[in-house]
C-alpha cells in the first residue's frame, strides 16, 4: 500500500522563504568548502587534534580520492536535497525540525567519509543512523513510520554494535586505531583469529548499514521517510556508507579469501534479489528501494573483485547512481505531491499536466538504463569489463545480467509508464505541476548526468584518484572514460532486450510473483525480524518466571553456578601454566581454625530450627577470624569476631522474639538436592585451586620493601603495620572502627535491656515460658 505522506499546506504554519534560504546555504557553504580544498591541495589532506591520549584516540580525518568522491556526493546532492525539501514540506510545521534533522546528518556524513581513525569513524557512523531514524520516522503520529524508523534502528544499530567490536579487535591486533596506518599495514600481517573475527564482524556492520542480504529488508520499509529524506539517504549517501567503509578497508583485506568471497556472494545474490522483488512492488517508491538495495549489491560486488577496473567501476557507479537515483526519488515526492498517490496502477499519462517532472525523468531513466550519452552508460561500461575477468564467478556474471535488465525495466517504469502510458480508467486528472523547488533539483541532477555522459573527462580525474585509493601501490592512470563504440554496444542492446520485455509483462509477472508468494508463505527475512519481535515478549517472560522466581536459595545457587565456571573458565584456558606451590604442613592453629569452619558448614547443612542454625553458622564466622588471626592479620581478625557477634546476638534476640510469638520455631526449607551439592563443591573447589595456583606464584616483596624504606622517613614509626594501619591505610582503618563502632551502636540496645531491665523483660515473657513463681 502506498499513501500519500505530504501534508496539506498550511502557509502560515512552515518556514519563510529568508529562513530557508538560510538553511540551504549549509550544503551550499559546504560544497564550496569541499570544492575549495580540493582546487588548493594535492590529495590525501591530513589533520589530526588528540582526543583521549591515553587510549590512542585521535579526532584525525583524511581525505583522499575516495573521500573527496563521496564528499562531493554528499555536498551536491545535500544542496538539491535542501533546495526540493523547501517546496516539498512548504507549510509544513515541522520543516524546521526537517532542515535541522538533514544538516546534522550532512555533517555526520562528512565525519564518516573523512575520518581516520576507528573511533571517531564509529561515533559519526552511529550519528548517521540515530539521525536516519528521526528522519524516517519524520511523520510520528503515523505508526506505519514508527515501525519503519525502529526496524531501521534496530538493524543498522544492532550492526553498528558488531562494527564496534570489529574496531575494537582490529585496533588491538595492529596496536593502532589510525585507519590509513591499518590498512598500510594489513597486508603484511599474518591471520590470526582476532583479525578475522574483527573482519567478520566489519562485515556484519557494512551489510546491514548497506542493506545487503539477509538485512535487505530494511530499506523499502524506510520509504514511509518524507521524500527529501529518501533521496538524500536512501539513494545518494548513507547507505553507500557500508560501500565506503569496504572500499576504505578493500586494500588491506583484499587478498583475504574469505573478504573477497564474502562480498562477491553477498553482493551478488542481494544485486539479483534487490531487482527481482522490485517486480512485486506497486508503489513507485519502494520499486525505486529495491532497485537501489540491487545497486548496492553490485557495488558490494565490485569492491570485491580485484584489479583496477574494479575499483575504476566502483567509483563510477557511486556517481553515476547518485546523479539519476536522487531524481528519481525526487520524480516519485513529485508525482506523490500532485497526484495523492504512488501507486503506478493509478498513474498514467501524466506528461501533460507534469512536464518538467516527466522531462526529469526521462533523464534520469536514461541514463539509470544505460542509454549512450549518459554518465549510465559509462558506468555499465566500466562494470561490463570489471565483471568480464575470470575470476568472477558465473552467479555474478548472472546476477549482473539479471540487475541491468530490471534496472532498464525499473528505468522505463519510473520514466515511461507513468508519464507516457495511458493505463485506462485510472487517469489521474488532478495532477499539477509542482513550483520551481520540486522541479529544478531533478532536472539538474538529471541534467548533470548526461552531460558527464557527453562529456565524462570532467570527472575522469576525481574517479581516477577514487580508483588510486582503492588500489594504493599502483601508478595513478588515466581512466579512459570516453564513449566507445564496441562491444558495450552489444551488450546494451541485449540488456534493453531483456528489460523492455520485463517492462511490458511487468504486470503479468508481478501477478506471478504474487501468486508464488502466496503459496510459499512468509519466508523472507522481513518476516522473520517481525517473528524475532514477537518472540521477544515471549522469551522475555520465560526467562524472568525462570530467573526471577522469587525463592533466595534458587538466586544463590545460580549466582555461584555462573560464578563457578567463568572462574573455572579461566583456569582450564590458563590451565598450561599452572605452578603448583610446595606442601606445607599447617600449624595447629591454622588447622583447628580450618576444622571449626568446615564443622559449622557441615552442622548448617542439617539444622532445621533457625537459632541452630544460626549458631552453626557461625562457627564459620569466628573459624574465618582465628584463621585471619594466624594468618597475622588481627585488625581484621578483631573486626570479623566484633561482627559475627552483634550480628548472632542481634539475629539471635529477634528469633527469641519471634518464638516468644508462636513463629519461627522450624525452617521450611528443602533438603538440599544434588545440584546445590555439587555448585557448592564446586565453587569450593575452584576456589581453592585458585588459592593453590596464587600462592605458587612467586611473592613480590617491592611493596614491603616500600614501607619498610617509607615508614620512618614519611611517617615517623618504626611498627611498620601500625604505620600501615594509621598513615598509610588510614582510610581503611577507619573503615574498620566505623564498623565496630557501628555494631556496638546496634547491639547496645539490646545488651542494655536485657541487663538493665530484667523486671520488664520477664514481664513481656508469655506464663508458660517463666521458670518459677514470679518474685
Amino acid at each position: 500500500m502506498a499513501h500519500a505522506h505530504h501534508t496539506p499546506r498550511a502557509p502560515d504554519a512552515g518556514l519563510g522563504l529568508a529562513a530557508r534560504a538560510a538553511f540551504t546555504l549549509l550544503p551550499v557553504a559546504a560544497l564550496a568548502w569541499v570544492l575549495g580544498l580540493l582546487s588548493h591541495y594535492d590529495l590525501p589532506i591530513q589533520a589530526r587534534w588528540a582526543w583521549v591520549p591515553s587510549a590512542g584516540i585521535e579526532l584525525a580525518f583524511y581525505i583522499d580520492g575516495l573521500s573527496a568522491l563521496m564528499l562531493l556526493m554528499i555536498t551536491g546532492v545535500g544542496t538539491a536535497v535542501f533546495v526540493y525539501a523547501g517546496g516539498y514540506l512548504a507549510g509544513h510545521p515541522q520543516q524546521g525540525r526537517l532542515y535541522g534533522l538533514l544538516s546534522l546528518f550532512m555533517a555526520a556524513m562528512i565525519g564518516c567519509v573523512t575520518a581516520d581513525n576507528l573511533i571517531t569513524l564509529f561515533v559519526f557512523w552511529e550519528l548517521t543512523s540515530l539521525v536516519s531514524f528521526l528522519l524516517v520516522g519524520f511523520h510520528h503520529e503515523d505508526a506505519a513510520s514508527r515501525k519503519s524508523a525502529q526496524q531501521a534502528l534496530l538493524v543498522t544499530g544492532t550492526g553498528g554494535l558488531a562494527l564496534l567490536a570489529g574496531f575494537i579487535l582490529l585496533g588491538q591486533a595492529m596496536g593502532t586505531t589510525s585507519i590509513s596506518t591499518i590498512v598500510a599495514q594489513l597486508p603484511q600481517m599474518p591471520a590470526s583469529p582476532t583479525l578475522t573475527a574483527a573482519l567478520v564482524l566489519m562485515l556484519v556492520g557494512a551489510f546491514t548499514k548497506s542493506a545487503q542480504f539477509p538485512f535487505h529488508f530494511w530499506l523499502p520499509n524506510a520509504m514511509s521517510a518524507p521524500t527529501p529524506v529518501s533521496a538524500y539517504l536512501h539513494s545518494a549517501t548513507m547507505v553507500k556508507l557500508g560501500v565506503y567503509l569496504l572500499a576504505r578497508f578493500d586494500p588491506g583485506f583484499g587478498e583475504w579469501a574469505l573478504w573477497e568471497w564474502a562480498l562477491k556472494a553477498a553482493g551478488s545474490l542481494t544485486a539479483a534479489w534487490g531487482m527481482v522483488l522490485a517486480l512485486r512492488e506497486r508503489d513507485l517508491k519502494r520499486i525505486l528501494a529495491w532497485s537501489t538495495v540491487a545497486t548496492l549489491g553490485t557495488l558490494v560486488t565490485l569492491v570485491g573483485l580485484r584489479g583496477e577496473g574494479a575499483t575504476v567501476a566502483v567509483g563510477a557507479l557511486l556517481l553515476a547512481h547518485a546523479l539519476y537515483k536522487a531524481p528519481l526519488f525526487f520524480v516519485a515526492g513529485n508525482i506523490d505531491h500532485g497526484t495523492g498517490t504512488r501507486v503506478i496502477d493509478r498513474l498514467g499519462n501524466l506528461r501533460h499536466a507534469m512536464p518538467w517532472t516527466a522531462a526529469a525523468a526521462l533523464l534520469a531513466g536514461a541514463s539509470m538504463a544505460g542509454m549512450p550519452m549518459s554518465f549510465g552508460y559509462i558506468a555499465k561500461d566500466v562494470i561490463l569489463a570489471a565483471k568480464g575477468g575470470d575470476e568472477v564467478f558465473a552467479f555474478a556474471r548472472a546476477a549482473n545480467t539479471v540487475f541491468g535488465a530490471i534496472a532498464v525495466a525499473v528505468a522505463a517504469v519510473a520514466a515511461i509508464r507513468v508519464f507516457w502510458r495511458h493505463p485506462g480508467s485510472n487517469e489521474t486528472p488532478e495532477a499539477h505541476e509542482g513550483g520551481w523547488a520540486l522541479v529544478l533539483p531533478p532536472l539538474a541532477l538529471a541534467g548533470l548526468g548526461i552531460v558527464l555522459g557527453v562529456f565524462p573527462y570532467v570527472v575522469q580525474d576525481l574517479i581516477a584518484e577514487a580508483s588510486v585509493a582503492m588500489t594504493p601501490g599502483t601508478e595513478a592512470v588515466v581512466v579512459a572514460l570516453a564513449l566507445e563504440i564496441g562491444p558495450s554496444l552489444l551488450s546494451l542492446a541485449v540488456t534493453l532486450a531483456v528489460g523492455l520485455t520485463v517492462f511490458f509483462f511487468w504486470d503479468p509477472l508481478h501477478r506471478l510473483f504474487e501468486r508464488v508468494a502466496v503459496r510459499v508463505g512468509p519466508i523472507g527475512m522481513a518476516s522473520q525480524y517481525e517473528r524475532g519481535l514477537r518472540a521477544i515478549p515471549t522469551v522475555a517472560a520465560a526467562a524472568t518466571r525462570w530467573l526471577q522466581h522469587g525463592r533466595l536459595p534458587g538466586y544463590g545457587v545460580a549466582m555461584l553456578a555462573v560464578l563457578t565456571t567463568a572462574l573455572g573458565t579461566v583456569l582450564l584456558v590458563g590451565g598450561a601454566a599452572w605452578v603448583w606451590p610446595d606442601w606445607t604442613p599447617p600449624g595447629w592453629g591454622f588447622g583447628g581454625a580450618c576444622a571449626l569452619i568446615a564443622l559449622g558448614a557441615v552442622l548448617a547443612l542439617f539444622q532445621h530450627d533457625r537459632l541452630v542454625l544460626l549458631l552453626a553458622a557461625g562457627l564459620v564466622g569466628f573459624g574465618s577470624g582465628v584463621v585471619f588471626l594466624f594468618a597475622g592479620a588481627p585488625d581484621v581478625a578483631f573486626t570479623q569476631f566484633v561482627v559475627e557477634s552483634v550480628f548472632v546476638i542481634v539475629v539471635a534476640s529477634v528469633l527469641m522474639k519471634l518464638r516468644r510469638r508462636g513463629l519461627g520455631h522450624g525452617l521450611d526449607a528443602p533438603q538440599p538436592t544434588a545440584l546445590r551439592a555439587a555448585v557448592a563443591v564446586g565453587f569450593g573447589a575452584v576456589v581453592a585451586l585458585w588459592l593453590l595456583v596464587s600462592v605458587a606464584v612467586p611473592f613480590d616483596a617491592s611493596l614491603s620493601q616500600f614501607f619498610a624504606q617509607r615508614s620512618v622517613p614519611d611517617a615517623q614509626g618504626r611498627n611498620v603495620v601500625n604505620v600501615i594501619l594509621v598513615d598509610f591505610r588510614a582510610l581503611d582503618t577507619l573503615g574498620e572502627i566505623t564498623v565496630v563502632m557501628l555494631s556496638l551502636l546496634a547491639a547496645w540496645p539490646l545488651l542494655r535491656a536485657i541487663g538493665g531491665q530484667p523486671g520488664a523483660m520477664r514481664q513481656q515473657m508469655p506464663q508458660g515460658t517463666r521458670g518459677g513463681a514470679a518474685p
